[in-house]
């Protein structure tokens, strides 16, 4: 694809800031001819050419050519410094979560929660819930044993600590009701996730993706981000062949799924290929494969198909250990979608409902508990601004995906629902970031569906916007904690391997972002010369299983770095 550079820098500045850098005097205009002329014959190295030049070079290697690149690159207050095809799309992949993050911001606040309960009609006299005892979710993504804030990797204990228990909050909320007194329910315990229409996969999402914890199913209640770990070990199970490993599902006590291991040991120092499968609507996971003999045990996240169905599984059995009997059965309460117009029709719409309108003029939409006097037992979730933080430093999907339809829930505008908050996301872009209509498309919040596209002048725009309101003149008021929930080159998040060394090192703020045909890079950079710049860096079409352009990523962030 042929590719057009557009410079938008002076080349002599540009060539006195490289020569400043290296500690060199830049050619003066006023110098004599043959003074002109002797620096001239004297050809410049790779650092003290033009950024255009250095970035053209990189891209043109063989191993990253062919592949389709876009660049930003732009002062805080949105002036231009650098651009390489800006204005076509790309597969914003988890970039599109800067989108999402930044309107949950501005929008629901730093200070947003949202409420676990548990519901019923009791009896106080007899101890007795009458019907069924629902597990309502409210949304919140950090139903697990995380460590909450985030804490980076450089600051986490030496030393072994003890495995967080992942259902912690569904034992409080357990002890919660045998402390009112419950001694018995005549009806099923069910687990509510009504509080977002049942839309557990996005549109644009591949069915390939949907075993694995990463392409988890969202729902309002979800536990432990809706996966469980599977371990593969290079042990011979008692009794069997040699010719089989050690297969074990960690599902915390409960019975959810079924395991058929057909792992078989391979030759030491042999590949290790493991894969997962899993029928729709099925509760029974293949695991097949060959594990190297002598290798390390390989271990990997497993979507729960249905979380509200497995918290509420997990629920029954915690009543009953505390004396609690339950006569019904546990399963899943959904709420199905029911949009009268299609998802592109939902997120076009105008905003018109008045609590959008009024919450797009700086402010936010309040928190708006219930009643607890109904509620059997209650958790409320940790501040959102936290969840931020976890969400782009480790670029968590499902947290993505809760925050899209958390918009769409608080506004109400229209019904809940994936399109919902699509809108809203869409309608605070456009309207108070300023960005062009036609410079994104969004499906979902994480930036997992292929139907997702981004130009990177849109990703500039936005950054711009948070750090720089064009009204102001000042950063948005959740500029400074949204920036730091952004990985940090060389410290922590998905950067914690990337610009290791100095100077950049500590230096980028950036979110990453992959698929297996691309790659992207978008965020904050600290330049030699003292200035903060934004950059957008966006590669598709290149070869799988190709680390070449994220390596020439890097490397034109470096040369941003050193020119400005």
């Amino acid at each position: 694809m042929q590719r057009t550079i557009r410079t938008v820098v002076c080349v002599a500045a540009m060539a006195a800031a490289y020569a400043a850098v290296m500690g060199q005097t830049a050619p003066d205009a006023t110098a004599k001819p043959e003074a002109a002329a002797s620096a001239q014959q004297t050809p410049l190295s790779s650092a003290q050419q033009p950024l255009e030049q250095q970035i053209a070079a990189l891209l043109a290697d063989p191993a990253v050519a062919r592949a389709h690149w876009g660049v930003v690159v732009t002062t805080l207050d949105g002036k231009p410094i650098y651009a390489l095809n800006e204005s076509q799309l790309f597969q914003p992949d988890s970039n599109a979560k800067l989108f999402t993050t930044a309107a949950a911001m501005a929008l629901l606040g730093p200070a947003h929660t949202s409420q676990t309960v548990v519901q019923g009609t009791l009896d106080l006299a007899s101890g007795t819930v009458t019907g069924d005892l629902f597990v309502s979710g409210g949304g919140d993504p950090n139903l697990s044993g995380r460590q909450l804030p985030y804490v980076p990797p450089s600051s986490q204990p030496k030393s072994p600590s003890p495995e967080p228990d992942p259902l912690c909050y569904l034992a409080d909320l357990a002890d919660q009701v045998a402390a009112k007194g419950v001694k018995l329910i005549t009806g099923d315990v069910v687990g509510d996730d009504t509080g977002f229409p049942w839309e557990p996969y996005p549109s644009g999402w591949s069915m390939d993706d949907a075993v694995w914890g990463y392409g988890a199913p969202v729902s309002a209640l979800s536990i432990d981000d809706n996966q469980l770990q599977l371990t593969v070990t290079a042990n011979a199970i008692p009794g069997q062949s040699n010719h089989n490993a050690t297969v074990s599902l960690n599902q915390n006590g409960v019975p959810y799924y079924t395991v058929q291991s057909q792992v078989n040991l391979g030759p030491p120092k042999s590949l290790t290929n493991i894969q997962v499968e899993r029928a729709p609507g099925s509760r029974t996971l293949r695991v097949y494969g060959q594990i190297a003999d002598g290798a390390a045990p390989d271990v990997e996240e497993i979507a729960i198909a249905d979380p509200a169905e497995y918290a509420a599984m997990a629920f029954k059995q915690m009543l009953e250990a505390r004396g609690i009997a339950v006569r019904g059965i546990a399963h899943a309460g959904h709420q199905p979608l029911q949009q009268r117009v299609g998802f592109l029709d939902v997120m076009r719409m105008p905003a018109t409902c008045r609590e959008l309108q009024t919450c797009l003029e700086d402010c936010y939409v309040e928190s708006s508990p219930a009643p607890s006097i109904t509620f059997l037992a209650t958790h409320r979730s940790v501040p959102l601004v936290q969840d931020i933080v976890l969400t782009n430093k480790v670029s968590q999907n499902l947290h993505a995906e809760l925050l899209l339809r958390d918009l769409g829930a608080s506004f109400n505008c229209p019904p809940s629902s994936s399109a919902a908050g699509a809108h809203v996301i869409r309608t605070f872009l456009t309207t108070r970031a300023g960005i062009d209509s036609n410079d994104f498309i969004f499906f979902d919040g994480s930036g997992l569906s292929s139907y997702d596209l981004v130009t990177p002048r849109a990703i500039a725009k936005l950054l711009s916007f948070a750090a720089h309101d064009p009204k102001t003149g000042a950063s948005q008021p959740w500029f400074a904690p949204w920036k730091s929930s952004l990985p940090i080159g060389g410290v922590d998040g998905t950067l914690a391997d990337r610009f290791t060394t100095a100077p950049l090192k500590g230096h980028v703020f950036a979110k990453t972002g992959t698929h297996s045909e691309g790659n992207a890079l978008s965020g904050y950079l600290d330049c030699a010369s003292g200035q903060t710049v934004i950059f957008s860096i966006l590669v598709d079409h290149h070869l799988p299983g190709d680390d070449a352009d994220r390596d020439v990523m890097d490397k034109i962030v470096a040369a941003i770095a050193a020119a400005e």
